[in-house]
C-alpha cells in the first residue's frame, strides 16, 4: 500500500455523468492487481472529510485508470479536477479476484458486471488475455443502451459480450443475471466455466444464487461507502459463514457462497 500524490493526466468525460480518470502513479501501478481498489481525496481542503473509493479500471507502466460515475457531491468534485493538479492517492487496497487458485486457474472466466460494475471487471479481462490468453465470456447489464459501457474495450480483448438493458433497448430486455441464467440453460457443459461478477447487491445476490443452482464456483466483488478504507472503522462489515468481515480489508471481493445474504438490506 502507498500513499502518493499522483499527476491527472487526464479527467474525461467519456457519457453523460460517467468519466475517465487516468493518473501518473507508477508506485500503485506496479502493484495493483484486478479487483483491488485506491481511497481518493478528491479536494485540496477538507471538503468533503472521506475520501472515494474507486476501483482499478486498467493499468499500464506507470499509469492507472478509474472508471466513474458522478452520483453525488464527492464525485461531482472529482469530475471538476483538471489534468495536471494532483490527487492524494492511497492504494492498491483490498483482495482482489483470486485467479491463480486451482479451482479457478483451468476454468473459463466468465465476467458478470451491471452498471459500474465494468470498470474492475474489464481489468481482470486485460490480465486474463495478456497473462493467461484467456478470452473471457461478458455479460454486461445496464437501465438503458446510454448507460452502457466499455462494450468496445472488452471486444477489443477478444472476449465475447452479451448485453441487457432493462428497458430492452439494446440486446436482451431485462435483468443481465436473468440473461446469465437463460445462458447457462442452454450450454451443456458447464464444469468449465468459473464467474467472476461486480455490481449492485441485488445483482450480486442473483448471481449467487445462480452459482450455486448451476454449482459454478463465482466470485462477487462488493460495492460500498468507506470510511477509512483500511480496515480500521469497521464500517463496511458484510455477514459471512465465517462471521463479519470487513469489505474494504477482507474484499471487496469473496466467494459468491461465503456472503449470509438472508442478512443483506
Amino acid at each position: 500500500m502507498f500513499q502518493v500524490k499522483a499527476k491527472i493526466i487526464q479527467n474525461k468525460q467519456v457519457k453523460k455523468n460517467f468519466f475517465h480518470l487516468l493518473v501518473d502513479a507508477p508506485e500503485i501501478a506496479g502493484k495493483a492487481l484486478p479487483g483491488q481498489f485506491l481511497n481518493i481525496k478528491v479536494s485540496d481542503n477538507l471538503e468533503p472529510l472521506l475520501r472515494r473509493p474507486l476501483g482499478v479500471h486498467r493499468v499500464s507502466k506507470n499509469n492507472i485508470a478509474m472508471l466513474y460515475e458522478v452520483v453525488g457531491n464527492g464525485t461531482q468534485i472529482l469530475s471538476q479536477r483538471k489534468a495536471g493538479e494532483y490527487l492524494d492517492i492511497i492504494g492498491p487496497l483490498g483482495n482482489g479476484f483470486d485467479y491463480q487458485s486451482p479451482v479457478t486457474c483451468h476454468l473459463s472466466p466468465v465476467l458478470v458486471a451491471g452498471g459500474m460494475g465494468v470498470a474492475p471487471l474489464l481489468f481482470l479481462a486485460d490480465f486474463l488475455a495478456h497473462s493467461k490468453s484467456f478470452k473471457s465470456l461478458v455479460f454486461i447489464g445496464a437501465k438503458t443502451k446510454s448507460q452502457l459501457t466499455c462494450v468496445q474495450e472488452f471486444r477489443e480483448l477478444g472476449c465475447k459480450v452479451k448485453i441487457a438493458t432493462d428497458d430492452g433497448s439494446m440486446g436482451f430486455k431485462g435483468r443481465v443475471s436473468d440473461l446469465l441464467t437463460h445462458f447457462l440453460q442452454a450450454t451443456g457443459d458447464r464444469r468449465q466455466a468459473t464467474i467472476f461478477s461486480c455490481g449492485p447487491r441485488p445483482m450480486l445476490k442473483a448471481v449467487s444464487e445462480i452459482s450455486r443452482k448451476f454449482k459454478i464456483p463465482a466470485q462477487i466483488s462488493l460495492e460500498e461507502h468507506m470510511s477509512c478504507g483500511i480496515g480500521a472503522c469497521m464500517g463496511c462489515v458484510v455477514q459471512t459463514t465465517s462471521g463479519y468481515k470487513r469489505i474494504c480489508k477482507e474484499g471487496p471481493v469473496f466467494h459468491a457462497d461465503e456472503i449470509v445474504w438472508e442478512r443483506e438490506k
